[in-house]
């Protein structure tokens, strides 16, 4: 059994996005017969490698599942964002010799966008089990 870390960038202010993902992460996890060991919760997606980390550094932990949402905004401020936390969840990934999923929807979207991918949660599960069995 593949055994997961959750972790859960919480800025969503434009709905319930985020809490879909989550669902469809959960249940892919349900469907593949992996157990997400423990899940936590971090203001946003900037702040999702510190907790991947901690996860990581844990042994029974196999891989780390991040999601989180992204809108665009009137600055680009969600670019630096996106291309923060991306560098962030690779860097923890090489360091620790554990997957690490981007679940992390945006930057660059609009809500709408947004709330038709929250299957990406269900993706992101997926990605991490899928690796874990391969390597």
């Amino acid at each position: 059994m593949v055994r997961l870390g959750l972790v859960i960038g919480q800025y969503d202010k434009h709905g319930a996005v985020l809490s879909e993902m989550e669902q469809s992460a959960r249940e892919a996890a349900d469907e593949r017969g992996a157990e997400i060991v423990e899940t936590l919760e971090v203001p946003g997606a900037y702040d999702t490698p510190l907790a991947a980390d901690r996860l990581a550094r844990r042994d029974e932990i196999d891989a780390v599942v991040t999601l989180g949402v992204i809108i665009s905004g009137d600055t680009d401020h969600d670019q630096v964002i996106g291309h923060a936390a991306a560098q962030g969840l690779t860097d923890v990934s090489l360091d620790r010799d554990t997957p690490v999923t981007l679940g992390v929807i945006g930057p660059g979207m609009s809500q709408d966008e947004a709330a038709a991918r929250t299957h990406k949660g269900r993706e992101a599960v997926e990605s991490a089990i899928d690796i874990v069995s391969e390597l």
